[in-house]
C-alpha cells in the first residue's frame, strides 16, 4: 500500500470541502492509498508541514485548497529534500492556473483524475527566498486577490477580485523600476508587470497557448508603462484583450532570469498571497523543479 498526505485548508473557496472529503478520502484508498488527512491551521501551515519531509514518507502529496494553499505546499517541497509527485484538488475561488491545465473544479472528478492522471514536471518561481506557481505581480489590481475579504470572496467569486480592484484604482501610483533580464535593461514608471509561468495573470491577462510552455525553463514577462495621458492607456488595454502585447507602452519578452531595482517595499502578489520586495530583487525560474498529475486527455 502507498502511502498519501492529503493537505486541506478548511477555508478555501466556500469550504466545499468539507462535505467531500469522506468521498476524497474513500477514492485514494480504493486506488491503495494509505491517506493521512491534514487539515491547515493558519497561514504558511503547509508549508511547515512539507518542508520537514524527506523523499520516502510519502508517495503523492494531493493539496485540497486555493492557489494560495498550492503555494505554500509548493514552497514547503521546494525547501525539503523530498522528491515526490503532487496531485490538486481545486477548492479555492478563481482556480484559473489549474483549469489551464485540465483539472476539474468539481472535487471528486478531480480525485479521480489524480487516481488515473499522468506525471508531467513543472517549472517553479523563485522570488527571492520565496516561491511561486505560476505568478508574481504588481500595479494594478494586484494587491485585490489578497486584500478582498475570504468571506466576501466565498459569497462573490471572482466578482470579489473585481471589485477589490475598482476600490484600489484610485489609489494607484506609477512606481519607477529597472529591470534586466539578458543583457536588456528596460527602466521606467510602470503601472503593471507580472512574471508569470501561466496561460492568464488574475483573469484578466490571457497569453495565446503557443507563446507559453510550463516546463521550458522561460517566464512570459509582461509589463505596461505609465502612459503620458488617459488616452495612451485605452490602445494599451485593447492590446492586453486582443492578446496583441508588443503594443506601444508594453512590453513582453521571455527569461530565466529577471532583476528588479529600486522597488524597496514595493508589494507583489505570488499566486494570490502577498509579498515584498526589497530594493534588489532577483526572479529566477527553476526549471522542472516539480513533479504534477494532471489528467490524461480524453479520459474521465
Amino acid at each position: 500500500m502507498k502511502n498519501l498526505l492529503l493537505i486541506v485548508n478548511p477555508r478555501s473557496g466556500r469550504a466545499k470541502m468539507g462535505p467531500a472529503l469522506l468521498s476524497v478520502v474513500e477514492i485514494f484508498s480504493k486506488a491503495d492509498y494509505s491517506v493521512t488527512v491534514y487539515p491547515t491551521k493558519e497561514r504558511e501551515d503547509a508549508t511547515r508541514k512539507v518542508e520537514t519531509l524527506k523523499t520516502g514518507d510519502y508517495d503523492l502529496i494531493v493539496v485540497c485548497g486555493g492557489d494560495g494553499t498550492l503555494n505554500e505546499v509548493i514552497t514547503g517541497l521546494m525547501r525539503s529534500s523530498a522528491d515526490v509527485p503532487i496531485g490538486y484538488i481545486p477548492a479555492g475561488t478563481l482556480n484559473e492556473w489549474s483549469t489551464g491545465l485540465g483539472i476539474s473544479k468539481v472535487i471528486r472528478t478531480a480525485a479521480k483524475d489524480i487516481v488515473k492522471g499522468k506525471e508531467i514536471t513543472l517549472d517553479i518561481g523563485k522570488f527571492g527566498d520565496k516561491y511561486f506557481t505560476y505568478t508574481a505581480s504588481f500595479g494594478a489590481f494586484t494587491s485585490a486577490s489578497y486584500s478582498a475579504n475570504q468571506d466576501i470572496k466565498n459569497v462573490l467569486g471572482q466578482a470579489a477580485y473585481f471589485f477589490e480592484g475598482i476600490k484600489s484604482l484610485g489609489a494607484i501610483k506609477p512606481i519607477h523600476l529597472k529591470f534586466e533580464a539578458d543583457g536588456r535593461v528596460i527602466e521606467d514608471n510602470f503601472l503593471f508587470g507580472a512574471v508569470s509561468n501561466s496561460m492568464s495573470v488574475g483573469g484578466i491577462v490571457k497569453f495565446d497557448q503557443s507563446v507559453v510552455k510550463l516546463n521550458d525553463g522561460l517566464f512570459e514577462v509582461l509589463l505596461i508603462k505609465n502612459p503620458s495621458n488617459i488616452l495612451k492607456l485605452q490602445p494599451m488595454l485593447d492590446g492586453i484583450l486582443k492578446q496583441e502585447l508588443n503594443r506601444d507602452g508594453m512590453e513582453f519578452f521571455h527569461t530565466s532570469k529577471i532583476t528588479v531595482t529600486n522597488g524597496e517595499g514595493l508589494d507583489w502578489t505570488l499566486d494570490g498571497e502577498k509579498a515584498t520586495s526589497g530594493k534588489t530583487l532577483e526572479i529566477t525560474n527553476c526549471k522542472n523543479a516539480v513533479r504534477f498529475i494532471v489528467p490524461k486527455k480524453g479520459e474521465k
